[in-house]
């Protein structure tokens, strides 16, 4: 396994305009990540395809310039629609960031698929939407897949976050193309155990996420990320929180991953020195 690092780990200092994501990859690379992965890029507040075309250029010749590999492109996207136009709307917008994951030149790009099982007045349950879902990611992964990129889905937004839905998706979906991106510490979202979380979903991996959490449970305090079961969140340094990340890298070594794992930090210090003693500590378990 080898290590990166989420753009998003960043998100304190590109909040307050101390960096930005092309700042990132330097950065990256000096604090000794092999890697990095970028979310949705952004020169600017609104830009267009073209501008994330010519940004994704030079985050890509910078990369080159400082020995790292950009590992993934991860984007939201909403893959389930009441309406056809929607529907179209969506998959255009995906088709649209599969072209700037190939001007990076990355190998995988992770895609959202679900946000709410509330539409307006009615409530589509995850395994009715699922139909949909899976139709739509196997076009985004046959076109992804004709520029020589794999796609994937994250337990990610609550409702697609539990291990066996997300099986449910890899399986309904039954593509060569497609995998699972697992964030070892999001199904604490769900109030999901990782250990067996990631013991279901780890031969299906094709990217990973690690985070960590301190949790707290209901009536404790009444502050933080709220899960699904309303227990509390507090993101932390890797190593530092109630996630079981070392035994989680135990179990995806045992299913033969071999790719890039990549921090993901959502705490409040100072993301620098957070990463730093992150990278530190994961390095330790690998």
């Amino acid at each position: 396994m080898k290590i990166s690092v989420s753009s998003y780990s960043f998100s304190g200092y590109l909040r307050e305009g101390k960096m930005t994501q092309l700042d990132t990859v330097k950065k990256a690379a000096e604090l000794g990540f092999e890697g990095i992965e970028f979310t949705s890029l952004s020169p600017n507040p609104s830009p267009t395809k073209d501008e994330k075309l010519e940004y994704a250029r030079k985050i890509k010749a910078e990369a080159e310039k400082c020995g790292i590999a950009i590992v993934a492109y991860c984007i939201g996207a909403k893959l389930f629609s009441i309406s056809e136009e929607e529907n179209e709307a969506a998959l255009k917008a995906v088709f649209d960031e599969i072209d700037i994951a190939a001007e990076l030149g990355v190998p995988v790009m992770r895609h959202d698929v679900t946000w709410s099982i509330k539409f307006g007045e009615r409530t589509v349950s995850f395994d009715r939407q699922l139909p949909m879902i899976a139709e739509n990611a196997r076009k985004i992964t046959e076109y992804a897949m004709s520029k020589g990129i794999r796609t994937c889905s994250e337990n990610h937004g609550f409702v697609a976050q539990d291990s066996d839905r997300i099986e449910r998706l890899y399986n309904a979906v039954a593509h060569d193309n497609y995998g699972i991106l697992i964030d070892i510490g999001n199904f604490a979202c769900a109030d999901e155990d990782s250990v067996i979380a990631v013991s279901r979903l780890a031969p299906y991996a094709f990217h990973v996420h690690a985070k960590d959490f301190r949790k707290v449970k209901f009536g404790e305090e009444s502050d933080g990320l709220v899960t699904r079961g309303c227990n509390f969140l507090h993101g932390c340094v890797i190593g530092e929180g109630d996630i079981p990340t070392k035994q989680c890298i135990a179990i995806l070594k045992k299913a033969g991953y071999d790719g890039f794992v990549s921090i993901e930090y959502e705490g409040s210090e100072d993301c620098i020195e957070a990463l730093a003693k992150g990278l530190a500590n994961l390095k330790s378990y690998i």
